[in-house]
C-alpha cells in the first residue's frame, strides 16, 4: 500500500491563499491531515530514530564553512578594482547556475481587453514567454503623459489569485498613479496560470507551492531548472514592455514580494537592462533559512548555488553599481539578520564602486509582506532614482475585483490551449531518450563515475558500536548496531541480525553477506516487510544478514522543519534541495554511503555480497552495486521503472531525495538495470505513483 493518494491530499489541502498561509500550514502539524501509511512515523519506531537531526547538523556545518569562506574573499576586496572583478564574477556564477537561458522566440502579444480608471489605464496582456507557454499580465498606464514614462516589472508573491492579489494590485496601482508603466504578470501555478487544471478550473494539487514543487522537482531530472523559467517569465516580460512606446528605456525597475522578492532577486542577477531594483521580503542567507529550518520553493533553490560560492546578496551585487534597496520585515521569518549581513556586504562592495549612496536596507514594523510601509519605502527609491516624485505616503488606492483583471474568458490560460510546463518536460525527457548513446557495462561505469563525481574512498571506515537490541520482532533475535562514519558527521547505522547477543566487532569471516537497503527505516522493515523475511528464508548459503540505514533513513530520520519528513514541504525535501545547492545530491551521498558500507563489510571478510533493497533504497543500491566489486547478486523489490517515465508523467509521488539532475542527459536506471545482466532480480516495479507497474 502506498501514499499517493494521502500525498495529493495534502497537496490540495495547503492550496491556501498566501505565501504565509502556506508556510503556516507546513509549520504547524495541527494544519496538516494525520500522515498515512509510508509517511507515518509510528511511537514504537522512537527507539530507533535516535539521530534525528543528524542531516541538519551536517548542513548546519557545510554552510557554516561556506559563509567562513564568502566572508573571507569579500574582505579581501580593497580596491574599484576588485570589486568590479568581484561584480563580473558573481555575474559569470549566476549564468552557470541558471543557465543556459533559452532563445528568444516571438512574444506573440495580444490585448484582450482595456480597463479605464481615472489617472490610468490597464491593458490586460498575453504573451508567449516560450512557444505555446502563455504568461497573464497586466499592463498599468498612466493618462496625461508628455513623454516616455519610467517602466517596472511587478513580480508576484506566493498568492492564489497572483497579479491580482490586494498587497500586488496595491503597488502596481499606486506606481502607475505616480506616473510609472508598470506590468505584472501572473507566476506559472497562480492566478490565470494553474498548470494542474480540473475541469472545474482549479489546480488540482493546490496553487502556488505546492504547483511548483511538482513541476520544479521533475524538471531536474532533465537538466532544467524552475527558477530559470521563472526569471524567463520576467525577462520577456522586460521585452515586452520596452517595446511600448509609453517607456524609457533608461528608466527601468522591477520589485516583488516574497516569491516576488526572489524573482526580483534572481532577476537582478541575469538581467542588466533593469536600472533599479526593489526586492521585499526575501533577502536574507541561505544559511539563516537552513538554521532556522525554513524551507523554499523550488525555484528558491538554484542548483550549485552553494557550491558556486553564491549567496542571496551575489544576485544583487550582479546589479551593481545601479540603486537596489532590500525591503524588509521586522516580523519576518526570512531572517532579518541575514538582511542586515547582506546589506553590510553590498555597502563595502558600492562603496568601493563609488555608489555608497545606491545601496540602502529599510526594514518595516510588520510581519511578512508588502506592507504599506514597505510599498512607500520602494516608491520613494525609485523616485529618487528615476526623476520621478517622491510621494510622502502611498496614494489613495482602488482595489479591482479578480474577474476584473482577468485576461482570459475564464480566469484560466489552459483552455486557450496554454501548454502546461510538465509538458514541456515531458518533451524534452523524450529528445534525451532518443538521443543518448548506447553503453557496454565497461563504458557505464566510466559514465556513472564521472557523472556522480564522488569524494575518493581510503581506507575502512571508522565505527562505534552502539547498545545491541532484542525483543524487537526482527527474524532473528538479537542485533548488533554499528555507526559507520562515512565522512565527517555523518554515519550510516548498520545491523547486524544474529540469534545471540554480539555488544563486540563483527566476526572476521570469508562467509558471504545479504546487505538491506530499506525504504525508509531498517528497524520498521526488518519487523514488517515480507520482503526481508523471504530473504533470510531463502538463503540457504547461511549468510549473514545486515541492514543498513543511509542518511536520513531510519536511525537518521529528520524530525525538522516542523511536519512529517516525508510531506512534499518536508525535511526530506529540505536536505534535497541543500544537496542540489551544494553539488551533491543526497543520491549521490548516499550511493557513497552505501560504497563505504560494502568497503567495511569487505574488510570484515565478506568478499561475496548480496544487496537487496526496496522503493527508495533500490535507487541508492543500483548504482553503488555496479560500482563495488564485492557486490555479487542485487535483489529489488519496488524500483522505479525509469526516470523518463517520471520525468514524462503530469503527476508522481517519488520524492526529491531521489532525484539526480540532468541525470536523462546520460542515462537512465534501465541501462543500469541492463548493465547488472543476471545478477539483477527484480520483483514488483514501481511506476511514477509508487504502485506497482504493469508495464
Amino acid at each position: 500500500m502506498t501514499n499517493h493518494s494521502s500525498r495529493r491530499e495534502w497537496f490540495r489541502q495547503v492550496a491556501l491563499g498566501s505565501f504565509a498561509a502556506s508556510i503556516a500550514a507546513h509549520w504547524s502539524p495541527t494544519l496538516l491531515p494525520a500522515a498515512q501509511n509510508s509517511t507515518s512515523v509510528p511511537s514504537e519506531l522512537s527507539r530507533s530514530n535516535l539521530h534525528p537531526r543528524m542531516q541538519q547538523e551536517y548542513y548546519v556545518t557545510q554552510l557554516r564553512e561556506f559563509d567562513r569562506r564568502r566572508t573571507a574573499s569579500l574582505d579581501a576586496l580593497t580596491t574599484p578594482e576588485q570589486a568590479q572583478a568581484y561584480v563580473a564574477s558573481v555575474r559569470e556564477k549566476i549564468l552557470q547556475s541558471f543557465g543556459p537561458l533559452p532563445e528568444k522566440t516571438p512574444l506573440n502579444p495580444q490585448i484582450t481587453g482595456i480597463v479605464e480608471r481615472d489617472l490610468y489605464t490597464i491593458e490586460k496582456v498575453i504573451f508567449e514567454s516560450r512557444p505555446g507557454y502563455r504568461v497573464t499580465g497586466n499592463l498599468y498606464l498612466p493618462k496625461h503623459r508628455t513623454q516616455p514614462a519610467p517602466g517596472v516589472i511587478g513580480t508576484c508573491g506566493h498568492s492564489l489569485n497572483g497579479k491580482a492579489a490586494e498587497a500586488y494590485q496595491s503597488f502596481a496601482q499606486g506606481l502607475a498613479r505616480l506616473g510609472y508603466v508598470v506590468l505584472i504578470y501572473d507566476p506559472v501555478g497562480q492566478g490565470e496560470r494553474f498548470q494542474y487544471l480540473t475541469p472545474e478550473l482549479k489546480s488540482s494539487v493546490g496553487a502556488g507551492v505546492m504547483e511548483h514543487l511538482l513541476a520544479g522537482n521533475q524538471q531536474y531530472l532533465v537538466g532544467e531548472f524552475l527558477g530559470t523559467w521563472r526569471a524567463w517569465d520576467g525577462i520577456r516580460a522586460l521585452d515586452y514592455l520596452l517595446t511600448r512606446p509609453e517607456v524609457d528605456p533608461a528608466r527601468i525597475g522591477v520589485t516583488g514580494n516574497s516569491g516576488g522578492g526572489t524573482l526580483t532577486t534572481w532577476l537582478c542577477g541575469l538581467e542588466q537592462r533593469f536600472t533599479m531594483a526593489a526586492p521585499s521580503c526575501f533577502v536574507t542567507s541561505f544559511r539563516n533559512n537552513l538554521e532556522n529550518e525554513l524551507p523554499a520553493d523550488t525555484e528558491q533553490c538554484p542548483p550549485r548555488v552553494l557550491e558556486l560560492g553564491l549567496d542571496h546578496e551575489d544576485f544583487l551585487a550582479a546589479l551593481a553599481p545601479k540603486p537596489v534597496i532590500i525591503l524588509t520585515q521586522e516580523k519576518d521569518y526570512f531572517d532579518v539578520r541575514g538582511s542586515e549581513q547582506a546589506f553590510a556586504r553590498l555597502k563595502k562592495l558600492y562603496r568601493l564602486l563609488g555608489h555608497e549612496d545606491s545601496i540602502a536596507l529599510f526594514t518595516g514594523p510588520q510581519g511578512h509582506g508588502y506592507s504599506i510601509e514597505n510599498r512607500t519605502a520602494m516608491y520613494q527609491w525609485f523616485g529618487n532614482h528615476s526623476q520621478m516624485p517622491v510621494p510622502p505616503a502611498e496614494p489613495p488606492l482602488a482595489i479591482e475585483k479578480d474577474e476584473t483583471l482577468w485576461c482570459t474568458p475564464q480566469g484560466q490560460v489552459g483552455p486557450l490551449g496554454s501548454k502546461p510546463i510538465y509538458s514541456f518536460t515531458a518533451e524534452r525527457s523524450r529528445q534525451l531518450k532518443s538521443s543518448r548513446p548506447q553503453y557496454s557495462p565497461k563504458s557505464l561505469i566510466q559514465e556513472v563515475e564521472n557523472y556522480l563525481h564522488l569524494p575518493p574512498r581510503e581506507g575502512v571506515p571508522a565505527y562505534r558500536i552502539l547498545r545491541s537490541v532484542a525483543n524487537r520482532g526482527y527474524p532473528r533475535k538479537s542485533a548488533s548496531i554499528y555507526a559507520l562514519e562515512t565522512e565527517l558527521g555523518i554515519q550510516a547505522f548498520t545491523y547486524r541480525l544474529s540469534e545471540e547477543s554480539r555488544p563486540s566487532r563483527p566476526p572476521r569471516d570469508a562467509q558471504p553477506a545479504i546487505l538491506y537497503v530499506p525504504h525508509q527505516s531498517s528497524d520498521e522493515e526488518l519487523r514488517n516487510s515480507p520482503f526481508v523475511k523471504d530473504l533470510i528464508a531463502q538463503d540457504k548459503s547461511s549468510a549473514q544478514f545486515y541492514s543498513v540505514d543511509l542518511r536520513g533513513v531510519g536511525e537518521s530520520r529528520p524530525n525538522t522543519c516542523g511536519t512529517s519528513p516525508f510531506a512534499p514541504y518536508g525535511a526530506d525535501y529540505f536536505y534535497a534541495a541543500h544537496a542540489l545547492m551544494l553539488g551533491r545530491p543526497i543520491v549521490a551521498q548516499r550511493i557513497f554511503d552505501l560504497l563505504r558500507v560494502l568497503d567495511w563489510l569487505e574488510a570484515h571478510g565478506h568478499t561475496q555480497i548480496q544487496v537487496a533493497a526496496s522503493g527508495w533504497g533500490t535507487i541508492p543500491t543500483v548504482f553503488a552495486s555496479l560500482l563495488h566489486p564485492a557486490v555479487k547478486e542485487v535483489r529489488l523489490r519496488n524500483a522505479l521503472t525509469s526516470y523518463s517515465d517520471l520525468a514524462e508523467s503530469e503527476q508522481y509521488d517519488w520524492p526529491l531525495s531521489s532525484f539526480l539532475p540532468g541525470i536523462l542527459k546520460q542515462f537512465d536506471l534501465p541501462d543500469l538495470y541492463q548493465a547488472l545482466g543476471s545478477r539483477l532480480v527484480q520483483s514488483e516495479p514501481w511506476n511514477p505513483h509508487q504502485e506497482t507497474s504493469t508495464g
